[in-house]
């Protein structure tokens, strides 16, 4: 069994690297540790370069199409980890998860038509309506033993004639949440009900810890099956977003065709050379790299955990059930959210998430990007401490 180093520090700096390099033109600064946006410092698998290498030799990379063993690695790869059994007419490439939603928008929706989204939530949940002059309505999350629950009385409570579409973060960004398979069970009786498409966005999917079990949304009952439009990707889990490999799973018949029709009429369903490549790759060979990574993110949280509660104890940390990704609670400090941005980026020097963008309940929050080596977390806690000492 190959070991793999999730301790090495790789210099990023000059890739054309939106984490590191652009850091002045977001932050103000390029002298800052970055722990934002959510990629990872780790070295993509040794699997998938290779992959993506043999294939360079040939040197023609013309129109292309999806292989038998690119479908057939999804279709393993799903059923392996999620115990749920899809087909190949089910998949659809599509050139990135928010393009997806914004697809499902034009594709299911009209301008005026009301959007569900439940926040503190990731931000293009709100962004993409929005620009598309659809109106966001907000079902948050309540807060129930310091975790976060779906609202399902207020659910019901907003729902109207205009609402058209729900989306979802299974798992939940920035909360980490696993969702179980009773709550997804509800969500999509009470979308069924009231004819609402449940747009899933499942790309942390991969990364839930051991002992959390995640469910595909679709795959909780034939009612969520019938309602529902599920997007995936290996892209968070094997740090390839620049490659774009993320897939629709669409198990209706009826949402397929009106779905995929609409992504086959502009060719949005075509993937890249690179994509299938690095797809088959990662779900082919993935499994013992995974396991490795995730046991490594999880030893970070345990990390950030004990040194926040030891050393900061102003500061509570979400403690996530998936992902690299971890909610801070800082509204123990009494700053304004413009002071605490200020704490951490001018004071502490540390790049990170904004919670006020995840919309309401994000206030008095930051998102903390773990996706790194252990010796960086040092030192970024390190500099937090400090700063918050003389404040």
């Amino acid at each position: 069994m190959k070991h793999y180093n999730f301790d090495e520090v790789i210099e990023r700096h000059g890739t054309n690297c939106i984490k590191f390099d652009q850091l002045k033109e977001r932050f103000g600064s390029e002298n800052l540790t970055p722990l934002w946006v959510a990629d990872m410092d780790f070295r993509t698998p040794d699997f998938i370069v290779e992959a993506i290498k043999k294939r360079c030799e040939h040197e023609i990379f013309g129109y292309t199409y999806g292989s038998d063993a690119y479908y057939e690695s999804i279709i393993n790869w799903v059923h392996y980890k999620y115990n749920w059994k899809i087909q190949k007419e089910w998949i659809s490439y599509i050139p990135g998860i928010v393009k997806g939603i914004a697809f499902s928008l034009q594709c299911f929706t009209q301008p005026g038509d009301k959007v569900i989204i439940q926040p503190p939530v990731y931000h293009p949940f709100r962004i993409v309506p929005e620009s598309m002059k659809r109106e966001v309505v907000y079902n948050p999350l309540k807060l129930t033993d310091g975790s976060y629950e779906m609202d399902f009385e207020h659910l019901e409570s907003i729902i109207d004639n205009k609402c058209k579409l729900l989306i979802l973060c299974n798992p939940h960004n920035p909360g980490g949440i696993v969702w179980k398979k009773e709550t997804l069970i509800k969500l999509a009786e009470i979308c069924a009900k009231h004819h609402i498409l449940v747009i899933s966005d499942e790309i942390h999917a991969e990364m839930a810890y051991p002992q959390y079990r995640h469910y595909p949304f679709a795959s909780v009952s034939d009612t969520a099956a019938s309602c529902s439009i599920t997007f995936m990707a290996p892209s968070k889990t094997f740090n390839i977003a620049g490659i774009v490999t993320s897939y629709a799973i669409v198990p209706d018949k009826h949402i397929r065709k009106e779905f995929y029709s609409f992504l086959e009429a502009g060719e949005f369903g075509d993937g890249t050379i690179f994509a299938y490549e690095a797809t088959t790759a990662a779900y082919t060979y993935g499994a013992e790299w995974l396991q490795q990574m995730r046991m490594y993110i999880m030893e970070n949280v345990r990390f950030v955990d004990d040194f926040i509660k030891t050393n900061l104890p102003q500061i509570k940390v979400y403690m996530p059930q998936a992902s690299f990704l971890v909610w801070l609670d800082c509204k123990d400090l009494k700053l304004s959210q413009e002071e605490l941005v200020d704490l951490f980026t001018n004071k502490a020097g540390l790049a990170l998430n904004d919670g006020s963008i995840f919309g309401p309940g994000g206030e008095g929050h930051m998102r903390l990007n773990i996706g790194c080596p252990r010796s960086v977390l040092v030192s970024a806690l390190e500099a937090l401490k400090k700063a918050i000492n003389k404040k």
